[in-house]
């Protein structure tokens, strides 16, 4: 059975090129981070606090929430309190603590059939709906299915794993991806990629599994020494190619468990997106970031302005609940430190990210 993981990951020709120019170009990057970073300490918590938030929204969203950034920031602020109202609202949550516990502890988390079941478990802790099957494998079938923003079904992604041979895959799966992180026959990056692919196509609980996947994808990562990973958002980029991520899910599952497995499409665009992700670290690396000279209130307007296309005065007054004062005092400044650019006069006024 997990020999046909082995077969499916040898590529040959213009595509094997293709392949492991982009691992060389993201590896390349890691191996920077790894000598030169030079982020303070202040400035990696800010940046990883706004990754949690981002990522969280990103994920939600990809299977359904409404949630915007904002939103979900504002519970963050307010995780002390576990009330939550919606369903929404409960998946967030979830998503959240558990981002934030592979964020900080990635490096004491054994990767494991124990750990999967329990990060499920965690992510779907405050959902009232999943009370039934949160932290065990599926029950009944769970194929996957696209919806547009209107919940409208698109198409139907994959047929996965029945129930009864959940287990079974997944130690399968779970063996080959520790022998062969272990073993590097292969590079970290087509191992992980594999790994993902094969979770979603097991498609082992009733619900969470594309979220799962991707909190596995950031645990997976750091724990091969992909050491920006928390500081920017691979779900967010996932979020804006979102068609794309279904293409290459479905593309690649059409083939799946058959004699000539062709895993090149998800693999691309999986790579495509840790080459986004890892050239906007080294951005990081290169530039001063705005957050190194915010106030931690300031900071708040400029996370709001990085939702936004445009926005004015007022919607940042009652999104943050910051005093007008303050917030006219940082739009100045982020005007000042030509991060903000001002659009009309007066009432009409209204403001952008510089590009």
């Amino acid at each position: 059975m997990t020999q046909r993981f082995s077969e499916r990951l040898h590529f040959a020709g213009k595509l094997a090129t293709q392949i492991y120019q982009r691992i060389a170009a993201v590896d390349a990057i890691k191996g920077q981070w790894h000598i030169a970073n030079t982020l303070s300490p202040q400035m990696g918590q800010r940046l990883q606090t706004s990754v949690i938030v981002t990522s969280t929204g990103a994920s939600t969203r990809i299977e359904g929430s409404r949630l915007s950034d904002t939103e979900v920031q504002a519970l963050f602020r307010k995780q002390n309190i576990k009330a939550f109202k919606t369903r929404d609202e409960q998946e967030v949550g979830g998503y959240l603590d558990l981002l934030k516990l592979v964020f900080e502890q990635w490096d004491d988390i054994p990767f494991s059939e124990s750990t999967i079941l329990n990060f499920h478990q965690q992510m779907l802790k405050y959902s009232d709906k999943d009370t039934r099957h949160k932290g065990g494998y599926k029950f009944g079938s769970n194929r996957v299915e696209a919806r547009d923003t209107d919940g409208n079904l698109v198409g139907v992604i994959f047929d996965p794993t029945p129930p009864h041979l959940v287990q079974k895959e997944m130690l399968e799966l779970l063996e080959w991806t520790q022998a062969e992180l272990a073993d590097h026959n292969f590079p970290p990056l087509l191992v992980i990629a594999n790994f993902v692919f094969e979770f979603l196509a097991i498609h082992p609980f009733q619900d969470g599994n594309g979220r799962l996947s991707r909190i596995l994808t950031n645990l997976l990562l750091l724990q091969a020494g992909y050491e920006f990973t928390p500081f920017v958002s691979h779900e967010k980029i996932i979020e804006d190619n979102k068609a794309d991520y279904y293409l290459a899910l479905n593309q690649t599952q059409q083939s799946w468990k058959s004699k000539a497995e062709n895993l090149s499409g998800w693999v691309l665009f999986f790579l495509d997106v840790l080459n986004v992700q890892s050239q906007s670290a080294l951005k990081l690396m290169q530039e001063e970031p705005v957050e190194l000279f915010l106030s931690d209130i300031q900071q708040q307007v400029w996370d709001f302005a990085l939702t936004q296309t445009t926005f004015s005065r007022g919607e940042v007054i009652k999104a943050t609940g910051i005093y007008p004062s303050t917030v006219n005092h940082t739009l100045r400044k982020l005007m000042d430190m030509n991060k903000l650019e001002r659009i009309g006069q007066g009432r009409a006024t209204r403001y952008r990210v510089r590009n």
